[in-house]
């Protein structure tokens, strides 16, 4: 990179930083509990389609994190906030549709 670049790039701020830690750590917990609910199913044996559910429930919130950060870093700090105060309650959304596939068609994920 030339040294222009690197000078025209703006640096995140420290308010937007400290956003961005609280919303991962938030993110964090998301993983940590797929993680958590996979190995407590993996038990049971589980089949194809439930290990794609189980494993994607555990990247979803890392995509989502990702692209709410790409999306948001341009912008103010509290529309940063909002863009991934919004893409937690994405990430929520998901999480209960698949505690709720898991716990009303428990017999499609294990073999």
């Amino acid at each position: 990179m030339s040294e222009q670049s690197v000078l025209a790039r703006p640096a995140l701020g420290v308010v937007k930083t400290i956003i961005l830690g609280l919303a991962g750590l938030f993110y964090a917990y998301a993983v940590w509990n797929a993680i958590a609910y996979l190995v407590t199913v993996a038990q049971y044996g589980l089949n194809a389609y439930g290990w794609f559910v189980l494993i994607f429930s555990v990247l979803f919130p890392v995509l989502v994190f990702v692209a709410g950060y790409a999306l948001g870093r341009r912008r103010s700090a509290f529309e940063f906030a909002v863009v991934l105060l919004a893409g937690l309650a994405l990430v929520a959304v998901f999480w209960m549709n698949v505690v709720a596939l898991s716990s009303l068609n428990f017999s499609s994920l294990t073999t």
